[in-house]
């Protein structure tokens, strides 16, 4: 009996193998990994060149070199998107050169498409607190009388809980809480701001205007 089950499950298995050899499925496999392996490093290429453009953007002096290295930094993070859209850092590295070059709308519409799936599947809790405190920021830059006020609070809540050791976005989000006269919830995040960070002279000043 079991000499007969072992030969039909040989005979099973020589019927797959002889399949998958026909079909050259095997080869098909092999070959779709080396590209998506090959893909991926040239998109790791592209973004580590566009974060490398992206610094120099930032440290220039002149408007007009920080505007063409941001422009280059997009073009970079254009390309390794094209490769992989799944990766929230590149968009978010394209995010910050559009928001270099003036274009805020577009920038905001980045940091979305980081901070939801599949993307947001490839940051970790505090890459998300990060991520969502910059928008934050992008969002407060662009309000107009306070109208994305609650949004930018949403997402400064959200990057607490995700990254709690971040004194930055508390002492943010006390200024959101306090341009929305919320007297008591601003103070208790830049308290925990100062908590956290106890040099910020920019909580403490928070603090003592709340207090005047």
């Amino acid at each position: 009996m079991w000499t007969d089950l072992l030969l039909q499950a040989a005979l099973i298995l020589l019927t797959v193998f002889m399949f998958l050899a026909m079909h050259d499925i095997p080869q098909k496999i092999f070959t779709k990994l080396r590209y998506r392996n090959r893909a991926d490093l040239q998109a790791r290429r592209h973004f580590v060149l566009g974060a490398q453009l992206l610094a120099q953007a930032r440290s220039s002096n002149s408007r007009s070199s920080t505007i063409s290295f941001a422009k280059q930094a997009e073009s970079e993070a254009n390309l390794a998107i094209s490769l992989d859209s799944k990766d929230a850092a590149t968009h978010i590295l394209k995010a910050v050169a559009l928001d270099l070059q003036g274009f805020k709308s577009s920038a905001l519409e980045s940091f979305d498409t980081a901070l939801r799936p599949p993307a947001a599947k490839s940051l970790s809790d505090a890459e998300r607190g990060d991520a969502l405190l910059k928008r934050a920021e992008l969002k407060i830059s662009m309000s107009r009388r306070g109208s994305r006020d609650d949004s930018a609070i949403e997402d400064l809540t959200a990057a607490v809980e995700l990254s709690p050791d971040n004194a930055k976005a508390f002492c943010l989000l006390g200024d959101c809480y306090a341009a929305k006269k919320m007297r008591d919830e601003a103070k208790a995040a830049y308290e925990q701001a100062i908590r956290i960070q106890p040099g910020s002279d920019k909580a403490r000043a928070a603090l003592d205007r709340l207090g005047s």
